[in-house]
């Protein structure tokens, strides 16, 4: 190689670097002097610290290969090959599909190679295949560890331990505080306490934890409590103190399988119906906007499950996933709240719409979004008693509510009143008295009337009500 070069340099360390015996400082200091010995001009130097050389998710190395195709460069040098890469396929796949497509040679310093010659390039293959068996070795090495932890009784979750235990020298200890509230989580369980009201008791009684239906559901599970740990799906007697009875633990997976239970008989435990998707059509992701589908046990945004692709608003959404039947017990469980304690309406309402400019024309807008608030109580109530068919009652509902969105949207909010109480408690009675006697259609409309939207973000659900 005559001419002159214009160089990147790409260096790396991972989590086990101390054993690498190489920093990222010295590997800088050996491509800086390769290429000042070389007469090449280094432009750049990449750097990856703390990248696990296993997977091309490395973000220098992604910036390196997208600067590569925008400046003129003619090579990539790095102190040794399995900086690049420790997996065979990407290293060969990043050389030959992406540097040399491009003209652009890759140098070793270590193997003393590079692929502007036949030699270099077959020597690439060759190493590389060992970059992969070392990188299967250490995996091997490290799985077989993990399993001998297991199969001895301790836990594999390092600092991370659960609700109700600390992490101690490598072993779960008791924590008698958090273990306390891991047992009333079973207690009320077992009582007949739904999820969504044991989160609320545990937020309302504990502050050292911020409990979601999620984590309860979960605490419920988990095997932990009775004293196993687990590994690639296999139990083992664990060395720590269990927090629950093995009695308790299965009464407790009685009830959360049970027929009853899954029949939706029983609605201190589940929702009140088994089939259909009763929020499907009011639930949105709080972080792309995507509306929320129903399928496969769980409401999924659409972004995320991609079932239907003229509903992506981001490709990349991660937003969570939740179960049907929790999500449907959750609202069910906190309209009925409202039902105990009127005051909460008052701190629900919004504030309503005011037109500075036109207050007679507000006014009458106003009392006309009234009218439709009653109207639609009075459907629920007709069909209820069976004077008015399903189809005649979604057609009318419809209508309202559309009338009463295009109002609404004429009026910006500015000051308050109560127009829409009245007719939103009326609309809570007759959820109160009616809910479980209706189909779901019927139910889907009343919930719909109450509520208009339904944000999710992670594990935090936010109604947002019709007033």
């Amino acid at each position: 190689m005559d001419k002159t070069y214009a160089v990147f340099g790409y260096v790396r360390v991972s989590t086990d670097n101390q054993l690498e015996n190489y920093s990222i400082e010295e590997q800088i200091h050996r491509i800086t002097a390769y290429c000042k010995a070389k007469g090449w001009v280094l432009i750049k130097i990449y750097t990856d610290g703390g990248f696990s050389g296993g997977n091309m998710h490395r973000p220098a190395l992604q910036q390196m290969l997208d600067d590569m195709i925008k400046v003129n460069v003619d090579a990539v040098i790095v102190y040794k090959l399995d900086r690049l890469s420790r997996s065979q396929k990407d290293t060969l796949m990043l050389i030959e599909d992406q540097f040399l497509s491009h003209n652009v040679d890759f140098i070793s310093i270590n193997e003393n190679f590079d692929t502007s010659t036949p030699f270099g390039r077959a020597m690439i293959g060759i190493l590389s295949v060992f970059a992969q068996l070392e990188k299967d070795q250490i995996t091997e090495r490290f799985t077989m560890g993990r399993i001998g932890r297991g199969k001895a009784g301790y836990f594999h979750g390092g600092g991370n331990a659960p609700h109700g235990y600390d992490y101690v020298n490598g072993e779960l200890m008791v924590n008698d505080y958090e273990a306390m509230q891991i047992e009333e989580i079973y207690n009320l369980f077992i009582q007949g306490k739904s999820i969504n009201a044991i989160t609320k008791s545990m937020n309302g009684k504990y502050k050292n934890r911020n409990w979601t239906a999620a984590a309860i559901s979960n605490a419920l599970k988990n095997t932990l409590y009775i004293g196993k740990v687990h590994f690639k799906g296999v139990a083992y007697d664990g060395k720590h103190t269990p927090i629950i009875s093995l009695d308790q633990f299965n009464e407790v997976q009685r009830l959360l399988n049970s027929q009853q239970r899954q029949n939706g008989k029983n609605t201190a435990q589940k929702s009140p119906f088994r089939g259909g998707y009763l929020l499907s059509s009011l639930i949105y992701c709080g972080r792309c906007g995507a509306r929320y589908s129903a399928n496969h046990g769980y409401y999924k945004c659409y972004s995320r499950s991609k079932s239907y692709s003229k509903f992506i608003m981001d490709p990349n959404c991660r937003n969570e996933n939740w179960n049907i039947q929790e999500l449907d017990s959750i609202v069910i469980e906190t309209i009925s709240e409202l039902l105990e304690n009127k005051e909460m309406i008052q701190q629900l309402i919004l504030k309503p719409a005011y037109n500075k400019n036109h207050p007679i024309v507000a006014e009458k807008i106003n009392s006309r979004i009234d009218t439709i608030n009653k109207q639609l109580t009075k459907l629920i109530e007709l069909y209820q008693v069976g004077s008015l068919p399903i189809e005649i009652l979604t057609d009318k509902a419809a209508a309202l509510d559309q009338e009463k969105k295009i109002l609404l949207e004429q009026l910006p909010s500015k000051e308050g009143n109560t127009h829409t109480l009245t007719p939103f408690i009326g609309t809570i009675s007759t959820f109160e008295t009616g809910f479980k006697t209706l189909d779901l259609d019927a139910q889907r409309l009343l919930i719909a009337t109450l509520i208009q939207r339904i944000e999710i973000n992670g594990d935090n659900v936010k109604l947002l009500w019709r007033l």
